[in-house]
């Protein structure tokens, strides 16, 4: 019955409405925003009820094997739906509308168009074709590497924080992972345009971006415009945004020049997020990572010199195929010696066409488990210690709005990225820089009252 008013209502009021699903990393976020801000110009209006929609489009992630069966399972509920109403349209896109192409819709009918990365200005045309009915599916999965999103609508999610891509693809072809395959090769946007965009964020009320790129820190190398360091200083003298983030970092690329820009920088955060995978030199070698532990090691010396205030977290991947009990310990030591305010630690997970996929001695799934929880107890020790010394201390932090679980209960993050949490006055809203004076350390985050 409820359905059915929708629809009566969604008639009488000549509306279209879409429905986002987004899967993966912020840069899928990111294209999601776009791709809504351009459904937007031929009036797509979103909704967050499945049952409302006119368009559901599924932006999808393949860079583990959960992504993956997330998405088929998504398919499999929307099937109902397209039974119930037929004008439903089902869009898959992302990186693994890439990967898969046209066997999405050979294994699910029901979907009506596959748009691989790199699509968003073809969202629009491709949708207007199917409406028309003039065709019954489209698939296009070709990477045209010359072109890049420009000149898009943006339907932003967050008054607060602003997704600015500043480059797409990556040249690395780590052994592990799916990405420069369904992504193409590394372009960069020119710094003019995103400086603009910046500007614009900024007029908007914005107040923290993140720059975005599979490895940021090669940025520009394509076009020659500027490098990595010299955005940054750019975006940094634009008025009006208290805090620059960015991510990803790939430790082969990381300069000196980028280092002294942010030691020297008005807002951009002091935190370095440089995924070292490893820390062994042969599984490193095996990762086709091109750095050793030893330049590794090296890099976060640099870092610590130059911004000693610096908050450092990194990427780990346990059960690398090869992974032996002895490789283990030598990450275990490497981990106890950096001391990471946070790691994000991830099983390694088999992609179909990558060459780690076919290499011998794969781990099981037990030991990588039973290797997870042993890296996961030291990391998350040597989190609650190095917050514990943050106990006593005020801290700026961007308030960020009430938490999940209590609405009297505020969070925000500090420009080193901790989480904190305090008691609301009434008085901040999101957006605010107030200072918070820390009582209790947890292991990924701080609680605090108002100084």
């Amino acid at each position: 019955m409820e359905n059915i008013k929708r629809m009566i209502e969604k008639v009488s009021e000549n509306k279209k409405y879409v429905k986002f699903l987004t899967y993966g990393c912020q840069m899928n976020f990111s294209d999601a925003e776009r791709m809504e801000g351009e459904l937007a110009r031929i009036g797509y209006e979103p909704t967050e009820s499945m049952e409302q929609a006119d368009l559901i489009m599924i932006n999808t992630c393949c860079v583990r094997e959960t992504a993956e069966d997330k998405v088929y399972g998504k398919i499999g509920e929307i099937k109902g739906l397209k039974r119930k109403n037929p004008d439903l349209l089902l869009g898959i896109t992302g990186c693994m509308a890439q990967k898969e192409g046209e066997k999405l819709i050979k294994r699910a009918p029901h979907i009506d168009f596959v748009l691989g990365t790199n699509k968003i200005h073809e969202v629009v045309s491709t949708v207007q074709k199917l409406e028309a009915a003039s065709v019954k599916h489209v698939v296009d999965t070709e990477i045209k590497e010359s072109e890049m999103p420009e000149d898009v609508a943006i339907h932003r999610k967050t008054a607060l924080s602003a997704w600015i891509p500043i480059m797409y693809g990556c040249n690395n072809f780590c052994t592990y992972c799916i990405v420069p395959y369904v992504r193409g090769r590394e372009r960069s946007r020119l710094p003019e345009d995103i400086v603009k965009e910046v500007q614009e964020a900024a007029a908007q009320g914005f107040k923290e971006i993140t720059l975005l790129g599979q490895n940021v820190n090669s940025y520009g190398k394509d076009h020659g415009k500027a490098s990595f360091a010299e955005l940054l200083a750019m975006v940094d003298k634009v008025e009006g945004i208290e805090r620059i983030r960015y991510m990803t970092s790939h430790p082969k690329d990381l300069s000196d020049e980028v280092i002294e820009v942010i030691k020297n920088s008005r807002h951009i955060c002091k935190h370095f997020h440089l995924p070292v995978q490893y820390g062994s030199n042969r599984i490193l070698k095996a990762m086709n990572r091109v750095y050793t532990v030893e330049g590794y090691r090296e890099l976060v010396r640099k870092i610590r010199a130059a911004v000693p205030e610096a908050s450092l977290t990194t990427d780990l991947i346990v059960g690398f195929p090869g992974e032996t009990e002895e490789d283990f310990q030598q990450l275990m030591e490497f981990l106890a010696e950096i001391r990471y305010d946070q790691a994000y630690t991830f099983i390694y997970s088999k992609r179909s066409g990558t060459p780690a996929a076919e290499m011998e001695n794969q781990v099981d799934d037990r030991c990588k488990h039973e290797r997870l929880n042993r890296l996961m107890e030291l990391q998350n020790s040597i989190s609650l210690e190095i917050n514990q010394q943050l106990v006593g201390r005020t801290l700026e932090v961007m308030v960020e709005g009430p938490s999940q679980t209590d609405d009297t209960v505020w969070t925000g993050r500090t420009d080193t990225n901790k989480i904190v949490l305090w008691k609301h006055s009434g008085s901040e809203k999101p957006g605010d820089l107030v200072q918070v004076k820390i009582h209790t350390a947890q292991t990924w985050l701080l609680k605090g009252e108002l100084a």
